[in-house]
């Protein structure tokens, strides 16, 4: 692809028989003018961004820009979550902002706020961005300031979020998966929400490469560990749920939330049972249904694994029931759960 477009930019150049001209820019408004150029007639897929280096919201996507020299971008030093806007509600925004400052911790990134400073922010940032459907993603960098490796010369530590603005509804199709070629990251980073995603961009690659929606990684111990960006899940053919062990992956707030959900399944009857363990490839394989479980899904099925069926080949009956389960959640479900937005 890179080669093409060199290929593709030589060619111009050789046409117009003259050497490529970068333009230089005089004036931050000369900048922001052509930066606007590219948003002007279209719809705004980002309503709203917040920075703590512009120390407030900006809704002109033109400026929704971050640094630089911030380390997040040179050095991958930064974590992130991600929160649903669903119907004007915010979905277990306090469990992803639970989990955002522990990946944070782990970075050793010191928040500029306090955790009811960064909830109240985001809670404005939905509000500031009419965003009804979408999802609300942040970041904690260790902040702008230098090149360098370490994070010394950083005055700051620096916060942005910015609203999404797209569809969410439930997943029943099914689709294909493979299994991951690419290394799976160690545990330390894996349980780590961080941004250094280039494995599981690689893992997503190979995957459409094959045809395949995602794919599946296995530990060195050759255990299912999880997808590129989900959890994945099981129904044993002794109808049981069985999600993976989390220490070397992952916890997915989503995840955590279907296993608390899952036993009313068990009480109609259902489910026999809900539990988390190792599974190996073959136990796998062998599973009657099989899905992914992630925030914007909430759950999506797996009919085909490695270009075999899992269980009939089709969308089962109890993937299902466990989506409806996490679907009524996400729009009717406690108010612990759901958040109003106050949008003005």
């Amino acid at each position: 692809m890179a080669a093409s477009i060199s290929s593709a930019v030589i060619a111009q150049e050789a046409v117009n028989g003259e050497e490529f001209k970068v333009e230089v820019f005089s004036s931050s408004l000369e900048l922001v003018s052509k930066l606007q150029e590219k948003w002007s007639g279209k719809a705004k897929p980002y309503p709203a961004m917040y920075s703590s280096v512009f120390g407030g919201i900006v809704l002109d996507p033109a400026l929704m820009v971050i640094p630089i020299d911030d380390h997040m971008v040179h050095r991958g030093h930064g974590v992130f979550d991600t929160a649903i806007i669903l119907d004007g509600y915010l979905y277990e925004l306090d469990v992803h902002l639970a989990r955002f400052l522990r990946s944070a911790s782990k970075a050793r990134i010191e928040s500029p706020f306090d955790k009811s400073t960064l909830r109240s922010i985001l809670v404005q940032l939905a509000a500031a961005s009419e965003c009804k459907t979408g999802t609300l993603r942040y970041w904690l960098s260790a902040g702008p300031g230098n090149f360098t490796l370490s994070p010394a010369g950083c005055t700051s530590s620096a916060f942005y979020g910015v609203v999404i603005d797209e569809s969410i509804s439930q997943c029943k199709e099914g689709v294909k998966v493979i299994t991951s070629r690419i290394p799976m990251k160690s545990p330390l980073f894996a349980t780590m929400k961080n941004v250094n995603y280039l494995p599981n961009v690689l893992a997503k690659m190979e995957a459409e490469d094959e045809g395949a929606s995602a794919s599946i990684w296995i530990d060195e111990e050759g255990y299912i560990a999880e997808g590129p960006n989900v959890n994945v899940a099981f129904i044993t053919r002794d109808k049981e749920l069985i999600l993976p062990v989390f220490d070397k992956i992952l916890s997915g707030c989503t995840a955590l939330r279907l296993l608390e959900l899952a036993p009313k399944l068990v009480e109609l009857g259902q489910l026999k049972g809900v539990r988390v363990a190792n599974l190996t490839v073959e136990e796998a394989k062998g599973a009657a249904e099989m899905m992914y479980v992630g925030s914007t899904l909430p759950i999506l099925p797996i009919v085909v694994w490695d270009d075999k069926p899992i269980g009939d080949g089709t969308v089962g009956e109890l993937t299902m029931a466990l989506s409806d389960l996490l679907w009524e959640d996400m729009v009717a479900g406690p108010q612990t759960k759901r958040f109003p937005v106050p949008y003005v």
